[in-house]
């Protein structure tokens, strides 16, 4: 059997987990990262790499906003840019009610200090002419970028390990208590680890840890699909989105389309797969065409998707445990977790080393599922009515 003491122990090797890992690390504390299988093998590393800032829930941006800097300087702090790239971001809508729905994200975005380009029209036929004759209207966020989710979450943990952290993989927690001031935590084979604090990153699996203290969250596994086509003559410099989430493209300079379409398909945690019905992805290329007519001959040539856990609200957690001192919790993001990624990471760290942090959390704490929260529209049009099947 091995003992090891740390100082965290953080459980996922997703992205936040990898995160909050370096920047506990490059402070000095020792931490340790425990995945069950290779890190960033989940949504971590098979979403669609949106770094999208305009029409977020109003209270993720000052938490937002503050990742964005981090990944604004991604080279420096991981050693690589994992093709980050600020291609901006221009948000569709089709008749006159989703336009008034971009203009609400659009002054919400801008009271938060976001600079939004309103496009009418003509302006599109004239910046975007592949764009179909349908989208009436769209705003458009320069800050905006993606990144290559595949290269990043492995980088991050790279560079915990530079400094300092040890990074377990192929090993799942089976348990977590309290031991006297701190906690035990239990791992096959046969690895016994001893810390002061923990951070739940355990993704869609997160509940069954936060059950261990007397905490819980209505958490549902699911994926978003995501497709790739063959190469196509470069010309979309922007990532994509209608407003109701039907089509995310962005187009790589390789000259392949990636795209993602809702509503999210069902997921297996048990068995850790996330298969994407034939349907999903000929819907998903006719809305495509819809959108962009010039791409109704390109031909798919892969399909995937990754486990993420989802919360009715569309919010996730973050934070303090409010039954166990010394155990956070960071899961729940809802398909939003990419972007916020090194922000929760900071904020993390800044809590358990600090004791506090700068950054308002207040709306993402696990008490609020205690009286119940209200269901989110998309929520409930994805999952309430089981579209994910």
């Amino acid at each position: 059997m091995t003992v090891a003491t740390f100082d965290t122990a953080v459980i996922g090797g997703g992205l936040v987990g990898c995160w909050t890992a370096l920047f506990l690390a490059r402070r000095g504390a020792r931490v340790a990262i425990l995945e069950k299988g290779s890190v960033g093998a989940q949504s971590s590393g098979t979403n669609f790499g949106n770094l999208r800032l305009q029409g977020r829930f109003p209270g993720q941006y000052p938490l937002s906003l503050r990742s964005q800097a981090i990944w604004e300087q991604l080279q420096d702090f991981v050693g690589s840019a994992c093709e980050y790239e600020r291609t901006g971001h221009l948000y569709c809508a089709f008749d006159e009610g989703e336009a008034e729905k971009l203009e609400g994200y659009a002054k919400v975005s801008e009271s938060y200090g976001l600079s939004i380009e309103r496009l009418g029209r003509e302006d599109l036929k004239h910046r975007y002419p592949w764009l179909a004759d349908k989208v009436t209207a769209a705003t458009f966020s320069a800050r905006d970028a993606t990144a290559n989710p595949r290269l990043v979450t492995p980088a991050v943990a790279r560079a915990a390990r530079d400094a300092g952290a040890s990074v377990f993989e192929n090993i799942r927690v089976s348990e977590v208590r309290k031991s006297g001031s701190g906690f035990e935590l239990r791992a096959d084979p046969d690895l016994r680890i001893h810390c002061a604090n923990v951070v739940n990153a355990a993704g869609a699996w997160a509940v069954e840890i936060a059950e261990q203290f007397g905490e819980t969250a209505p958490l549902f596994a699911a994926g978003p699909p995501q497709f790739v086509t063959e190469p196509f003559p470069y010309f979309m410099s922007p990532s994509v989105q209608t407003i109701d989430g039907s089509v995310i493209v962005r187009q790589t300079r390789r000259g392949n389309l990636i795209l993602a379409g809702y509503p999210r398909t069902a997921a297996d945690p048990a068995s850790q797969r996330v298969p994407v019905p034939p349907q999903k992805t000929l819907a998903a290329m006719k809305r495509l065409a819809e959108l962009a007519p010039v791409l109704r001959s390109c031909s798919v040539i892969r399909v995937w998707s990754g486990t993420e856990g989802y919360l009715p609200d569309m919010v996730p957690v973050i934070g303090a445990s409010e039954t166990t001192p010394g155990l956070w919790h960071a899961f729940g993001f809802c398909g939003h977790g990419f972007q916020i990624g090194p922000g929760v990471g900071l904020c993390l760290s800044e809590m358990i080393l600090d004791g506090g942090t700068e950054t308002p959390l207040e709306p993402f704490g696990i008490g609020r599922f205690r009286s119940g929260v209200a269901v989110s529209e998309k929520f409930r049009r994805e999952f309430d009515e089981r579209k994910t099947a």
